[in-house]
């Protein structure tokens, strides 16, 4: 004999099936989690693209450009993707622009010109990890700016458990590394561009459509990298087809996973979307010690256990 749904599970249901799909708390979690996991393959990717490409850590320019075609590209896509379905281009007001000027350098210029230099003087598994602070900036800065996000003794908790992680990677002997301004500086720069560039996506999309403006930051921004270090005369060592398939997974990931991170981050409370990017140093730390061979030191293991716990806690509070 079936149980009869009582009036208030039938409201329930009801009301997540009336909301948008990127609001439904099911497929918020499925789309920031794919994210994640895709955003994390980038660290070992772009380390055997730099070798593909016979890029060393002293060619600044040639990895600027590197840098510059892959997000050109990526944007190029999410727009004629926005084109396909006839998503509005046009910014709100004129000045606009300025706004969305700003969104490119610190969304993709800054953001990406510093991690690139930074991934090639540390390893991927310590910058993947060491990137993770930016999750924990951005829950932070939520709860100052946002009123959907508010302080808790939980999400205060589950930051200390970050900031902890970030520390454990500088223990042990510096045969397993250390500091470095090029390397763990850059990426820590890197983080703080990624986490104010989450916080303006919230007014970017007062202003122009998101897709289309995920489009543009990515396609402006990507050209700020690309002039300059053509100008400079930068150019790729070498050209081999296994290097052009890595180049065009990494314009793939960037395309997918901004596309979703910045639609989630539109319509949810911040914290509770960026809490998944800490999973992002869990993938990138196991997939660059798989595929470049980086050895796996101790503590990548507890800086990973300890941010993963942080987002845990972070992510059981109800704002």
């Amino acid at each position: 004999m079936q149980r009869e749904i009582s009036p208030s599970e039938k409201t329930s249901t009801s009301d997540v099936k009336s909301q948008p799909l990127f609001q439904r708390p099911f497929w918020v979690s499925c789309f920031a989690l794919t994210a994640a996991v895709v955003w994390g393959w980038a660290y070992p990717l772009i380390k055997m693209g730099f070798e593909e490409f016979a890029i060393t850590p002293d060619m600044t320019g040639n990895k600027i450009l590197f840098a510059g075609v892959r997000f050109t590209f990526s944007g190029l896509i999410i727009l004629a993707f926005a084109k396909a379905k006839r998503r509005s281009f046009a910014m709100r007001k004129k000045t606009d622009w300025w706004f969305m000027l700003l969104f490119a350098l610190l969304n993709t210029t800054l953001h990406y010109s510093t991690f690139y230099i930074g991934l090639s003087f540390s390893a991927g598994a310590r910058a993947a990890i060491l990137n993770s602070l930016s999750v924990f900036l951005l829950v932070i800065m939520a709860c100052i700016f946002f009123k959907s996000d508010r302080f808790t003794i939980g999400k205060v908790l589950g930051c200390v458990l970050g900031f902890a992680g970030i520390l454990a990677l500088n223990m042990g002997g510096a045969e397993s590394g250390h500091f470095t301004l090029l390397g763990d500086g850059m990426i820590i720069v890197n983080a703080l561009c990624s986490a104010v560039a989450s916080l303006l996506t919230r007014s970017l999309i007062k202003r122009v459509d998101v897709f289309v403006g995920t489009g543009y930051s990515l396609g402006l921004g990507g050209l700020l990298l690309l002039v300059p270090s053509l100008l400079a005369g930068a150019t790729m060592p070498q050209i081999t087809w296994w290097g052009l398939v890595i180049l065009l997974l990494l314009i793939g990931i960037s395309a997918l996973s901004f596309v979703l991170y910045n639609k989630l981050i539109s319509c949810n409370p911040v914290g509770k979307v960026a809490i998944f990017n800490s999973l992002i140093p869990v993938v990138g730390a196991i997939t660059s010690c798989m595929c470049l061979g980086e050895p796996f030191y101790w503590k990548y293991v507890v800086a990973a256990v300890l941010a993963t716990a942080g987002i845990y806690i972070i992510n059981k509070q109800k704002n």
